[in-house]
């Protein structure tokens, strides 16, 4: 198969990306779920106090201005982290004004940013506006404080309160609200009660995070998955048909197997991950995809600032292999299927080769006496999609099947 793929997919011209996630690490303290790349901080230093941040914001402008410009304006920004509402809007405005003088920035570009309850105030949101913001995702997790303590949170739920107030009390475009089930002890009321309480509060978008237990983090030594204080997986997946009933109930459109969105409102960065499209990645632990590399700097500052020196003196030309064939179709099945409309099976086949998008139907196929796949034709483009809830529960099922299939 992978002699057809290469045969197939190697004309295809590389699509130039007009998307960039900016890492900010800093957090106040490590949740206990977290295995993503943050440096601690402590509840003090904030942007306009802090020379490890000052320097930071130094440093990811010089990687980006060493980023060769390969012809495309940027039309979606996201600030993850970390916690990125831990900078000034001054500096949230230099990393902008970076990408616009580097790459040019859209003027209807979404640029969104993270937002932590408690780590900003009206005039700090408000200079996030002016530099740009159009959309933030506030990580609330929980209504709860004894499951907001119990995953190392920072915030309050007075915190989240204030927070929502704030946010309220401007002209934001697009607001988004994060919360996470499957906590230690957290029973189904619990979890109903964070949910009717999000579509009360009625956000534009709201993203439903199942916890995943990490090795290398405070819950990967307490826990183990499935077990007691955890909730069983028949709870957890009880939660997820919850979140389904009541947000669809709202109005919500489950767009994503963990997102929801009332009309206009899905997370247009987000989508580019899940249909495989290109972008650039800058700061800590970041990855990119541009011209079919794929690729991640350093996990820590002091590596990632010596990662930035090299990058710049090689004018930003990168030394790694192109994403082998059979990867990027793997890749685009993963993170296709997470999709409601799910795969293009015709798409497929013109990047692919038919007879693999045929071997995909025929794994596929078993699992429409489940309930968990259905095909469906639409102007005359045929689309496997797994099913909600039920399919998007036994995604990985499926997965499994076809990596078994196609490797």
């Amino acid at each position: 198969m992978l002699s057809e793929l290469k045969q197939v997919f190697e004309p295809v011209i590389v699509e130039i990306p007009s998307s960039a996630y900016v890492h900010i690490p800093f957090c106040r303290r490590r949740c206990f779920y977290c295995d993503f790349p943050v440096k601690v901080v402590g509840d003090r230093a904030r942007g306009e106090n802090s020379r490890s941040i000052s320097y930071y914001v130094e440093v990811i402008s010089q990687e980006i201005a060493a980023t060769p410009n390969i012809g495309k304006p940027i039309e979606t920004v996201f600030f993850g982290g970390g916690t990125p509402s831990l900078l000034c809007a001054n500096q949230i405005d230099q990393i902008l004004v970076s990408i616009d003088r580097q790459f040019g920035l859209s003027s209807s570009a979404e640029i969104s940013m993270e937002i932590d309850p408690g780590t900003f105030d009206l005039e700090q949101l408000q200079g996030y506006i002016e530099a740009g913001i159009n959309r933030v995702s506030m990580g609330v997790q929980s209504f709860e404080p004894e499951l907001l303590q119990a995953c190392g949170r920072s915030h309050s739920v007075d915190d989240i309160w204030r927070s929502i107030d704030i946010i309220s009390s401007v002209n934001l475009p697009s607001f988004s609200l994060d919360l996470i089930s499957g906590l230690p002890h957290q029973t189904l009321a619990q979890w109903q009660e964070s949910l009717t309480t999000a579509v009360k509060i009625a956000p534009n978008h709201i993203s439903i995070y199942d916890l995943t237990i990490e090795p290398r983090t405070a819950f990967g030594r307490y826990y183990q998955p499935g077990v007691s204080p955890l909730p069983t997986d028949e709870l957890t997946a009880q939660m997820y048909r919850q979140s389904k009933e009541i947000l669809s109930g709202a109005g919500y459109e489950h767009y994503e197997i963990s997102n929801y969105a009332i009309a206009g409102h899905q997370c247009r960065h987000n989508r580019v991950y899940w249909e495989n499209r290109p972008y650039y990645g800058f700061g800590m632990g970041a990855t990119s995809y541009v011209q079919g590399q794929r690729y991640t700097r350093p996990r820590t500052t002091t590596e990632y600032y010596d990662w930035v020196s090299k990058y710049a003196a090689a004018y930003g030309v990168i030394d790694c292999p192109s994403t082998p064939v059979e990867d990027r179709l793997l890749e685009t099945l993963m993170l296709g299927l997470r999709l409601k409309e799910g795969v293009n099976l015709s798409s497929l086949s013109q990047l692919f080769g038919a007879a693999t998008s045929e071997k995909i139907e025929q794994c596929l196929q078993p699992y429409q006496q489940h309930r968990w796949i259905e095909f469906v034709e639409n102007e005359s483009l045929k689309y496997a999609q797994l099913t909600d809830p039920e399919g998007f529960l036994f995604s990985n099922v499926v997965l499994a099947a076809l990596f078994e299939k196609l490797t």
